[in-house]
């Protein structure tokens, strides 16, 4: 089912100038029904402006009025063309309020640990925005020295399957590029799957993998000196008393 553009700002309207019930105004706009019950009792959408959907043309006066006088009616969305293709915007995320105090831990995580990820890339996955990623790059964010970095997936603010993506994106952009990544590097655009499946043992790097069979070829050519015996040392010829 299509949905209207501005869904939550188009509830807070319809909560505010119609008679229409709960179950209508989430059946329309995609939400639960306690969360339009929320935002009729002032907890949910709190600073969200009602859209008009009869000036945006989503909905008819007469349409409304059907689902006033009678609460089994389902309202029709009206065609619109600019909401040809809202759900696919595109541009950072929606962060929630309660959450976006924890973007600048998420975007320091990010930094650190996968600094092959492009600003575009971090600014997609946490919905924040490019001068706020460079002063964490920098450090010149105004509260840096309080900020503990702090994955995304676990602050819920992404998902392991979009952080897994565009990690392994940037691995093959570095990799067409023709950049050598180093062993750490390569373990950091494993994705979480395929580090559960990998041996604990830990490789041998090629540098000194090349050294294992390596023998010195003075030590190859070096004879085996005779053994020295301690008689032979000591066997000393005696004096001129001797002679004969």
């Amino acid at each position: 089912m299509a949905l209207p553009i501005m869904a939550k700002a188009t509830a807070v309207w319809l909560v505010d100038n119609t008679t229409l019930s709960f179950k209508q105004i989430s059946d329309f706009c995609g939400l639960h029904e306690l969360e339009v019950n929320g935002i009729a009792d002032g907890e949910v959408a709190q600073g969200i402006k009602g859209f008009d959907p009869i000036a945006n043309h989503q909905l008819t006066r007469e349409e409304i009025k059907k689902g006033e006088d009678s609460p089994i009616h389902k309202l029709e969305l009206m065609y619109y063309a600019a909401a040809e293709g809202e759900q696919k915007r595109r541009g950072p995320r929606y962060t929630p309020l309660s959450k976006r105090q924890d973007r600048p831990a998420a975007i320091l995580w990010l930094v650190k640990f996968h600094p092959e990820l492009s600003d575009g890339q971090i600014s997609k996955l946490v919905g924040t925005t490019k001068p706020t990623i460079m002063a964490m790059r920098e450090r010149t964010h105004w509260n840096i020295a309080n900020i503990q970095p702090i994955d995304p997936v676990a602050l819920g603010l992404c998902k392991q399957l979009e952080l897994d993506a565009v990690v392994q994106k940037a691995a093959k952009k570095k990799a067409k590029e023709g950049g050598v990544m180093s062993e750490e590097e390569r373990m950091k655009l494993i994705s979480t799957e395929q580090s559960l499946h990998m041996s604990d043992e830990p490789s041998v790097p090629g540098a000194l993998s090349a050294f294992e069979n390596f023998t010195l070829k003075d030590d190859a050519d070096k004879k085996e000196e005779p053994a020295l015996d301690a008689d032979s040392l000591f066997n000393l010829p005696k004096d001129g008393s001797d002679k004969k």
